[in-house]
């Protein structure tokens, strides 16, 4: 009969993604059934408490959890030593001799050498002053961390606009910045176009899709997804379409951006005619055209061939559910899909959109891309309903990403009853391999796409809503 063991521990405050690798190797060890090292977040409590643990109830953020279920109560002295081990190890890992010990601040980084750009991941509270030691310094400044007030983010991007400094973020999560990707970036060859996303995974698709053509990419600006927000109004956009304006190795550009505020997209669509570079608005939003139609879009202003779209695995409709599932790691990436959905008319409680990316559910936990637990708990419990026709997900390809996602889902999607459709966001030159992650999910079962919007559409073909061809 297995036994479990759940402690907490003040003063021991480690970031999601160590705590995630952590919680692998301890996973790893004999007579370990199961084991979970994080922050207590509300989030991280309620995946422990769904997991069986009985989490102690004064547990709270500044709290370390462990949590281990074994085999035997035996075992349970050599485990905790290897989670203390670990916990150690990767402490060590972060840190050289005492002569090399890294900087702990934006400001003392930039005391000991200059900068052009600083990329600043930390808790979300904590983000803004690191940001403005930044911008203080003279440096643009990517915020990849989430749940920074947006009042705070606001206040960034005036002071970086009359600076004529850039302020990607807040909750940045790709840029291509001098040919080197920042965040969650693809790989990708220099070319021709600029792209300017308030948009992670779909700036990620327009750079998969046009590597796919050929087509490669000078520079993306990421700008945070509220950028064209009312709040913000599109501060950081100005100052990135003006950056790629004079580039002289851009000859056309991309605006890409979830549903924008309509009065923010007026302004920006008149600013940008008054460039010399021609841009091509991609926002998504009722009426408006996909990131794929976008894509072509380009294609066909460059003068270049508008490819085939692969699509891998095709199959046809299994078992009889009536429900759309699609479990999104790309906020854009579902997005999109919803506004695909919507305009095929299919009612409202056939179809249930989950973005796993959204903050509520990374607050104290490494992103989906890189830590894919709480997508598949849903998807086993989504797949073993009968209801369930359809399930569409998304992979994303790149540095920064899970090293293998294709073999993480892989074991999940084997032999399930509904009909599973993948998007695989990623180009030829990815880590992961793109032609093995997407031969790995169709040995699976899966149908797997390029084209977010092409696999959204077959979705619904296999469902049988009958959508209108965009």
């Amino acid at each position: 009969m297995s036994t479990d063991h759940v402690e907490l521990r003040t003063g021991a405050y480690a970031d999601s993604v160590t705590l995630l690798q952590v919680s692998r190797r301890v996973q790893q060890l004999p007579g370990v059934v199961t084991a979970q090292v994080a922050m207590a977040t509300p989030l991280n409590v309620e995946v422990l408490e769904r997991m069986g643990f009985a989490v102690p109830p004064e547990a709270t953020v500044n709290h370390l959890v462990v949590a281990v279920r074994l085999e035997d109560s035996g075992a349970l002295d050599g485990v905790v030593t290897e989670v203390d081990r670990a916990l150690t190890d990767s402490r060590r890992q972060g840190s050289g001799p005492a002569e090399e010990e890294p900087p702990h601040t934006t400001a003392s980084a930039l005391r000991r050498g200059p900068a052009s750009v600083v990329l600043v991941s930390v808790p979300g509270a904590s983000a803004a002053v690191e940001a403005m030691d930044a911008l203080e310094a003279g440096c643009d400044v990517m915020v990849f961390s989430d749940n920074v007030p947006i009042e705070q983010e606001v206040a960034l991007k005036r002071f970086a606009s009359a600076r004529d400094l850039l302020m990607m973020g807040a909750d940045c999560g790709t840029a291509v910045v001098g040919g080197v990707g920042l965040g969650f970036a693809n790989v990708v060859a220099p070319g021709p176009v600029g792209i300017v996303a308030a948009s992670g995974t779909g700036c990620q698709q327009l750079l998969a899709l046009l590597d796919h053509a050929g087509v490669g990419v000078a520079t993306a600006y990421g700008v945070g997804g509220r950028d064209l927000s009312a709040d913000v109004g599109g501060l950081a956009t100005r100052t990135a379409l003006t950056r790629l304006d004079r580039d002289p190795g851009v000859e056309l550009a991309v605006l890409v951006s979830k549903p924008p505020a309509s009065a923010v997209a007026r302004e920006l669509t008149a600013y940008a005619e008054a460039l010399g570079t021609p841009v091509i608005p991609a926002l998504l939003g009722p009426g408006r055209p996909d990131l794929t139609a976008r894509a072509e879009e380009v294609l066909r202003a460059l003068a270049r061939e508008v490819p085939e779209w692969p699509v891998r695995g095709r199959h046809t409709r299994a078992g009889t559910g009536i429900r759309l599932h699609g479990l999104f790691v790309g906020g854009t990436m579902k997005q999109e899909a919803e506004a695909l959905v919507t305009a095929a008319g299919v009612p409202s409680d056939l179809v249930d959109l989950i973005d796993f990316g959204d903050d509520e559910y990374t607050t104290g936990r490494a992103h989906p891309m890189i830590d894919p637990t709480l997508r598949l708990e849903h998807l086993a419990e989504v797949a073993a309903d009968d209801e369930t026709g359809v399930v569409l997900l998304d992979v994303v390809l790149g540095h920064g990403a899970e090293d293998d996602p294709a073999a993480s889902l892989a074991p999940a999607i084997t032999g399930l009853r509904p009909s599973v459709v993948v998007t695989v966001v990623g180009t030829r030159y990815d880590p992961q391999g793109l032609d093995r992650q997407v031969a790995t999910l169709v040995d699976a079962g899966a149908e797997v796409h390029l084209s977010n919007a092409g696999a959204t559409r077959r979705a619904l073909e296999i469902l049988g809503a009958g959508v209108t061809e965009g």
